[in-house]
């Protein structure tokens, strides 16, 4: 059961319907999703079009040059499937490499070491292939129609695009230019055309993966890196695969939450759950400071656990079962102290038994795509590959220079990865809950984590939950410096400080820091969809008639 969104100030109302929802953060690809949606497509052929969309419209957050997650639920085995389409590292980059060219201690952000194998198109065929009803020509057309006849762009896109221009971030790219309309930015409501990318989603309607991983693409995307002093090559990108993983999840409040596995993040969403089980959390007001210290807390924990234990688990062992255990939850909360921040949060040792988009769809039928694709660090390194349109993503930065760590820089080996798709089912009937997800970095386990307290143990609707102040902490060491964002009350900040926390009040556009975030729930009983779009981002969710 879930709350009116009126009885809590929410800014403004859910989207309600029985017909399918899409959630996205750009209107025109929620109007692509809902396209497929009415033209007989469901969960995965929508999600598929908005992601594709998303592409032409935020380019500085995701594309064919990045990676891409997804869950999906098919109603009609009430079964949940991962799909990893995450990217390798090259097999001719190593750490010995590195060392010989002074770049072991630290690889630059925007290096074109840090380009892994691009996962996102492969991701979006193998979900077609697997669930789709459509043809994959049909499924892209509205993205390349907006690519071709350009579209007019978003605020909140255009303040992103402007900013990544004018630090460089384009400009100094080997041909990064090429997202920009002579060195700038587009203004919002400029229009901005891109028929490289239009060409390129054209072959790979028709031509389907190979047109990006062995063809033309392909070969222009070796060339631009080996121009601006990467090794990615051929071969690397014609040994790419994605892969269908089993998901991982946990048992919280008589609901299963679930998670893609390793080398992504969402691990972290669940051992935070898995602790704050054990505290009644309606015991305290939702932005109160005993609440707020506990979630944070939980959260230091669940972060020290992932950035020691995620990696590829094809190369290094990752103990999930043992991580997301109810007993090593019990021993790592007795660390919890109700009153003050542990000063010193480590990982625990488990037993052994033996910038981004994110989009949701829930069709009629009651299947549902939680999908995410992105380049990392708004425009990834900035590289364009000449005449394609899209930007090559830096996620290899997230490897761990640090020989012997489980996340290690290894060739043919994926980095841990930040961007996580999430779903819920009932434990009871195995129905859905919700299928959601919050996009931004490391932010993303901590929104999973807040989000699904706001919709579980405060039983709030999509947007209520959504619209609700966040906190984040800072990928530090130690995970100790907390941002608040404005509408948490300035006594509850004066009072975490005063139990021990590092706070940073954060406000205006700084509250992007708190990620964006998509959600729809669907009523057991009457199958009516519920939906939800962050206020902190241009989007929307809408359904379909």
């Amino acid at each position: 059961m879930i709350t009116n969104s009126f009885e809590n100030n929410s800014r403004r109302a859910p989207i309600i319907s029985r017909y399918g929802m899409v959630a996205a953060s750009q209107p025109l690809a929620v109007a692509a999703g809902l396209r497929l949606l009415t033209q007989g497509g469901n969960a995965a052929d929508a999600a598929v079009a908005v992601a594709a969309a998303l592409n032409v419209t935020e380019p500085g957050s995701t594309g064919l040059g990045g990676d891409a997650f997804c869950l999906y639920f098919e109603a009609s085995t009430q079964k949940v499937y991962a799909l990893n389409g995450s990217g390798r590292a090259p097999a001719a980059l190593t750490l010995e490499r590195l060392r010989k060219e002074g770049l072991g201690e630290s690889l630059p952000p925007y290096h074109p070491y840090t380009i892994t194998v691009p996962g996102a198109c492969a991701a979006w065929c193998d979900l077609l292939d697997r669930f789709g009803k459509l043809p994959r020509s049909q499924v892209l057309a509205p993205a390349i129609e907006l690519a071709h006849e350009g579209f007019p762009v978003a605020p909140q896109t255009a303040f992103l695009w402007q900013n990544a221009a004018a630090r460089g971030q384009l400009a100094s790219a080997v041909n990064g230019k090429e997202l920009t309309i002579d060195g700038r930015g587009p203004q919002p409501g400029e229009i901005f055309r891109n028929p490289g990318l239009a060409r390129a989603l054209t072959l790979i309607a028709f031509e389907g993966k190979e047109a990006f991983y062995r063809g033309a693409i392909a070969e222009s995307i070796v060339e631009i890196i080996r121009e601006a002093g990467g090794c990615l090559s051929l071969d690397d990108l014609a040994a790419h695969e994605s892969t269908w993983d089993e998901p991982i999840s946990i048992t919280y409040r008589g609901l299963r939450f679930w998670e893609c596995p390793p080398n992504g993040q969402g691990l972290a969403a669940l051992l935070a759950l898995n602790l704050l089980e054990g505290f009644d959390l309606t015991e305290q007001e939702p932005l109160s400071a005993g609440r707020l210290h506990l979630l944070i807390e939980a959260m230091r924990l669940a972060f020290a656990d992932a950035r020691r234990y995620i990696a590829d688990p094809r190369v290094s062992a990752v103990p999930v079962q043992e991580l997301l255990s109810k007993e090593y939850a019990a021993e790592r909360r007795k660390l919890i102290d109700p009153a003050r921040a542990n000063p010193a949060i480590r990982y625990g040792v488990p037993l052994a038994h033996s910038d981004t988009v994110y989009l949701s769809v829930v069709d009629g039928q009651g299947n549902a795509c939680s999908f995410i694709n992105s380049n990392y660090m708004g425009f990834g390194t900035g590289i364009v590959p000449r005449g394609w349109g899209f930007s090559l993503q830096n996620r290899g930065h997230n490897f761990s220079l640090v020989e012997g760590h489980p996340n290690q820089l290894e060739p043919r080996k994926r980095p841990y990865h930040t961007i996580i798709p999430a779903m819920i089912t009932r434990e009871a009937d195995g129905s859905l809950f919700a299928s959601y997800g919050v996009m931004g970095g490391f932010m993303q386990p901590q929104g999973h984590m807040q989000v699904a307290i706001a919709l579980t143990d405060d039983q709030l609707d999509p947007q209520s939950a959504l619209d609700r102040p966040r906190f984040c902490i800072e990928p530090d060491e130690n995970a100790s410096l907390v941002s608040l964002e404005e509408g948490i009350p300035l006594r509850v900040m004066a009072s975490l400080a005063d139990m021990g926390h590092r706070i940073r009040p954060v406000s205006g556009a700084g509250r992007l820091l708190f990620g964006r975030g998509q959600v729809i729930y669907r009523d057991p009983d009457s199958g009516v969809l519920w939906g939800g779009s962050d206020p902190r981002s241009d989007g929307c969710a809408m359904t379909a008639i």
